[in-house]
């Protein structure tokens, strides 16, 4: 379908349909100094006319001097927490004469329509799909969720200081896995988006919202805002060889320096849209008549997460730093056939001490080349002089 063309003043039945066909809004708005995630009723609820600042450890909220709908990054939450939800219970047990009566936790659609979906987050459910439903065994709860949900993507038009998408492949423009994709765009008379169709469920939608089809020199404007956006990235990560470096750096000095900054409080995974480790609880009432088994976010920089018999196979920070990063950028793709990182930033901002993935990754690769360390494999391998 051609690119298509939606005036801001059709975003209300755009709305509107969404709910009749029975979907819960999520999308961005404005909280307590953040722009997060949470449920959307009308097109006002968007934060309208602000942009977020960011840079190592800082996150600030700026008026625009505009009315953008879509003119911020990220914020502190991802999509993760509505399709891998912090905690979920998994069943719940009630003793009975026989014993105990087991009931496992109902599967929850919640039918979920996503807006304002960046590329970089696209990408990241995309790595989450493979977590979840890639291997041989599926998470029930996230299949359910995740099979239920119409994305309403949007192209960004701004990068902000900590964004490095555009060097991982990830973005600044949404490719595949959304239902509709929209560049927002604030002409001086006029304010509207291009739309991009996805799927055939987003062109059922389309037809029952008032657009037209996008003149060239409409979806011209759109694509030189996005590509603007991709030449303003704050940061870039060169990921070539960066696994075999990373797997040769194993006692590198660098991980000590790190080590002497990070105060292993889990932020950077907390707020990753990709990570996804987890913990199990169980948890017993007073009488112990009932049970139930609850699973939470965890992180690996805990250092409870790698508890074994005899104590913590990770017990240091500069252990689990280390683990974190090599996990994210090299092993992962061993995994599942991908970096785990989208260059969102996220981990970058919400840093307590600002502590850049991008900044130690390119200082672990630059100091391999002074040394003349090649790498095989996992192996060290010394350049011939």
């Amino acid at each position: 379908m051609p690119v298509q063309l939606l005036d801001w003043e059709a975003l209300e039945e755009f709305f509107t349909a969404l709910k009749r066909r029975g979907f819960t809004l999520i999308g961005p708005q404005l909280q307590d100094g953040a722009i997060v995630y949470d449920q959307l009723e009308k097109p006002e609820d968007l934060p309208l006319g602000w942009q977020d600042v960011q840079d190592k450890g800082s996150y600030r909220l700026h008026q625009r001097d505009d009315e953008a709908a879509f003119g911020y990054v990220v914020g502190p939450h991802s999509w993760k927490r509505f399709l891998h939800p912090p905690s979920l219970r998994l069943w719940r047990a009630k003793r009975s004469e026989s014993g105990f009566d087991l009931q496992e936790e109902a599967l929850k659609d919640p039918k979920y329509a996503f807006i304002g979906v960046r590329a970089c987050e696209l990408s990241a459910i995309e790595i989450q799909n493979k977590v979840f439903l890639g291997g041989s065994y599926t998470d029930p709860h996230y299949r359910a969720r995740r099979q239920g949900a119409f994305i309403v993507a949007v192209n960004c038009t701004q990068a902000g200081g900590n964004c490095f998408c555009a060097s991982m492949g990830t973005g600044p423009k949404v490719e595949t896995g959304f239902d509709l994709a929209l560049t927002e765009v604030l002409a001086p008379s006029r304010h509207y988006f291009t739309v991009e169709v996805g799927s055939e469920q987003g062109a059922e939608l389309l037809k029952e919202i008032p657009h037209q089809e996008a003149s060239q020199q409409e979806i011209a404007t759109a694509q030189q805002l996005v590509a603007t956006a991709a030449g303003q990235m704050g940061r870039e990560l060169d990921n070539s060889g960066l696994k075999e470096i990373l797997y040769a750096s194993y006692d590198h000095p660098r991980w000590d320096e790190i080590a002497e900054r990070c105060l292993s409080c889990g932020n950077c995974t907390m707020v990753c849209p990709t990570c996804f480790c987890t913990t199990v609880e169980d948890v017993t009432d007073l009488s112990g008549q009932e049970a139930e088994r609850l699973r939470h976010w965890d992180s690996c920089f805990s250092i409870d997460f790698s508890y074994i018999h005899g104590g913590s196979v990770r017990a240091s920070g500069k252990a689990r730093y280390r683990q974190w990063l090599t996990h994210k950028l090299a092993s992962w793709i061993d995994q599942f056939g991908s970096s785990g990182c989208v260059g969102c930033g996220r981990c970058i901002t919400w840093c307590p001490v600002g502590i850049d993935i991008t900044a130690e990754a390119t200082a672990i690769r630059n100091s391999q080349a002074v040394t003349g360390v090649k790498t095989k494999g996992t192996r060290h391998v010394q350049a011939d002089h």
